[in-house]
């Protein structure tokens, strides 16, 4: 039976369960912030907070990625969730909404899984965007079945990595907010990008099949002057990873010799306005050094960008391409019971 908890005092329900049941069970299940800053002037250190609360595990984390001089910054802080996912912590992690859509407070202090601690504002410089909800199933399993918010902003305060602290003034970035079932290892490809330019945001969430079907695509450019953001109604990329040499390079299975990524993205939006971006830049974060709950590799990972937009416009920006198997950026497949037929891939090609 479940239990009536704080948060079921609220006028928050939208189905007719207490907190934290959810419309599906689901172990991916979850609900996650997701903040991304780097410098707005050029390739620098790139500071990652998230947190997430994994319901059906009645377990909530926070992640520390990015890299500090070179250094990565990853460690997971986690905690047990009982009925108290509405506080924002997790071990040396706290996360502070201090005026809704507007202001959020992001602290870490030291603790067993600090890598730098950190007491950064994030400051709103566009609306919020809200994307559609997408799904996609491998066979009859959901796979992923989401809705997500994303907003560019400044960031401000200091992070402190091995004793030496360093300032953020007015550096770029993003933060998500999502909710839904997203098992990370068995998606074939998506591609995230966050593009930060002084006339506003360029963003876009892409999910494809293997073969590059495309599963789902939405984003936005959400003006700095605060105006209503506007749709992205086209979008087509070729971008190529790259080694330490800024050559083209194949992931093949596990990315060993990749060190960056670059190409170009082209955007068409509500409204007819064209914006090809050209990009290049190296690894923020290397999923390689992560591992899904099945100890299985995560591939990709987010890329810290330089970029030039066909305007003449320069700004930076953080791509993220990650995957399982995709024709393009992963051709060699990982993991088990990948979209969209649920079979393994070396099943698959057994059955062929």
């Amino acid at each position: 039976m479940s239990r009536f908890t704080p948060l079921d005092e609220r006028f928050a329900h939208q189905i007719p369960e207490p907190f934290p049941n959810t419309v599906t069970f689901h172990h991916e299940w979850r609900e996650s912030l997701f903040f991304v800053m780097q410098r707005p002037d050029g390739p620098g250190d790139v500071v990652i907070s998230t947190l997430a609360h994994f319901p059906a595990r009645g377990e909530m984390d926070a992640l520390q990625l990015g890299r500090v001089g070179g250094n990565p910054l990853i460690t997971k802080h986690v905690r047990t969730v009982d009925g108290d996912q509405d506080i924002f912590k997790v071990g040396g992690v706290t996360i502070d909404i201090i005026e809704p859509l507007k202001k959020v407070r992001l602290q870490v202090v030291e603790s067993p899984a600090t890598s730098a601690t950190l007491d950064i504002t994030f400051t709103a410089r566009t609306q919020p965007y809200q994307l559609r909800r997408g799904a996609m199933k491998a066979g009859h399993e959901v796979v992923w079945d989401q809705s997500h918010m994303f907003q560019s902003g400044t960031y401000n305060g200091t992070y402190t990595y091995k004793g030496q602290t360093h300032k953020v003034e007015n550096w770029w970035g993003q933060r998500d907010h999502s909710w839904g079932i997203r098992a990370h290892g068995r998606c074939p490809m998506w591609m995230w990008l966050a593009i930060q330019l002084p006339e506003g945001m360029l963003g876009v969430w892409n999910w494809e099949y293997p073969n590059g079907a495309r599963v789902y695509t939405d984003g936005c450019f959400a003006p700095s002057d605060g105006s209503d953001p506007i749709p992205v109604i086209g979008f087509e990329h070729d971008l190529q990873w790259q080694d330490e040499n800024g050559n083209e390079t194949s992931y093949d299975r596990f990315g060993e010799n990749v060190r960056g990524l670059g190409g170009v993205v082209h955007f068409t939006l509500q409204g007819g306005r064209k914006i090809t971006v050209t990009a290049q830049g190296k690894w923020a974060q290397r999923y390689s050094d992560i591992t899904n709950r099945t100890g299985a590799a995560l591939g990709g990972g987010l890329n810290e960008m330089v970029v030039t937009t066909s305007d003449g416009t320069k700004g930076t920006a953080i791509y993220e391409v990650t995957g399982s198997w995709h024709h393009k950026y992963f051709p060699l497949a990982r993991g088990e019971r990948l979209p969209p037929n649920g079979i393994t891939p070396a099943e698959d090609e057994i059955a062929r």
